[in-house]
């Protein structure tokens, strides 16, 4: 289905290997992209795989005004018998077509996302890094209608670019310090907090920049309504590790992102023989269960760190840390067992590994 155009001037092998020396994360990028166009008429056309270049746009394009705009984040993997491999990419064509729907836009047809994603992988696969790095793939739509009326655009483009990362945490995970904003929220129910859509990106910077000056590296967001019931960081789900061996994570509760980390923690942590209870927990409780000792570690998820334990947690009233602020043999095992699947070092049972077959 897709039409592959070669970039014409590719970025030569000792200079790729140059910039994968030391990649960081979101700065470096392949030498194409895929794209679709879709409209009202036509449907889904124009699937191409090409040369990354910039965009054209109107001046009054929908996204610009409105802001219908979704996007994913998976990464591509080197294994060591040479597979290259994506981590449960159905979950992320599923999730993306559910943003869609909820933001009135153009469902792309599952199949046909796991192509787009696997046609750039296959082309760029030369940017995959070894060892600990992994190339990151970011799908996303965005509204190209020319017109300021409010309703949902006619025209669409999808597309898929990709930046080779390093390790997330440079000489090992870390535990991180969160600030707790009690003054802004991510999104309410009935928003749009369950899409993965720019604008809950947008609205977390504000608390994200205010985590920062504190000294912390992520910000906690509390739910809309009371302020006091703990419902995810800026970009990562969260868990909470209990004496007894119990893990709780805050449900889904349409104001939460449905994390693909998420689930998969879940399911390893139920087979590890964790109770996992998907319940609301309140900062009142986090800090008296930090307090007494009954809270043993806290970690968060996501596809960019994978897990981060959290060590130090910071607020307007004050300040706690997490047992002794350390990496806890929970979270730790966690850790390795998902690592150890995407990258294709253990066994996998459930199979979330798709090998993407080179050509």
């Amino acid at each position: 289905m897709f039409v592959t155009l070669p970039h014409p001037n590719p970025t030569s092998a000792q200079a790729r290997a140059a910039m994968l020396e030391d990649p960081g994360f979101g700065k470096i990028f392949t030498d194409h992209m895929v794209t679709l166009r879709w409209t009202a008429e036509a449907g889904w056309h124009e699937a191409q795989v090409r040369a990354r270049e910039p965009f054209r746009l109107d001046p009054a394009a929908a996204v610009l005004h409105y802001a219908q705009e979704i996007f994913e984040g998976l990464k591509a993997y080197r294994t060591a018998n040479g597979e290259i491999t994506l981590f449960r990419p159905l979950e992320n064509a599923r999730r993306f077509a559910n943003s869609a729907a909820r933001m009135s836009m153009p469902q792309v047809p599952e199949e046909m996302f796991l192509e787009a994603v696997e046609a750039l992988v296959r082309i760029d696969a030369d940017w995959i890094p070894s060892g600990e790095g992994s190339l990151y793939l970011r799908p996303f739509m965005f509204a190209t209608e020319a017109f300021l009326g409010v309703r949902p655009a006619s025209e669409y483009v999808f597309c898929v670019i990709a930046c080779p990362v390093g390790a997330y945490f440079k000489g090992g995970a870390k535990p991180v310090k969160v600030w707790v904003s009690e003054e802004y929220t991510r999104a309410a129910p009935g928003g749009t907090g369950a899409a993965k859509c720019g604008g809950n990106y947008a609205a977390s910077l504000l608390a994200q920049a205010q985590a920062i000056e504190h000294g912390c590296d992520q910000v906690v967001f509390l739910d809309a309504a009371d302020h006091r019931w703990v419902e995810e960081l800026g970009g990562m789900n969260v868990f909470f590790v209990f004496d007894d061996g119990a893990i709780q994570t805050p449900p889904l509760s349409g104001a939460i992102l449905p994390g693909i980390t998420r689930d998969a923690i879940i399911q390893l942590a139920r087979d590890l023989g964790h109770t996992v209870l998907e319940q609301p927990y309140s900062f009142d409780a986090w800090q008296a269960d930090a307090a007494s000792g009954r809270l043993r570690e806290a970690f968060a998820c996501g596809t960019a760190a994978v897990i981060a334990a959290i060590g130090e947690v910071r607020h307007s009233a004050g300040g706690f840390k997490i047992a002794d602020g350390v990496d806890g043999p929970v979270t730790n095992a966690l850790r390795t067992r998902l690592v150890g699947l995407q990258r294709g070092e253990s066994n996998d049972p459930y199979g979330w590994r798709r090998v993407v077959a080179l050509v």
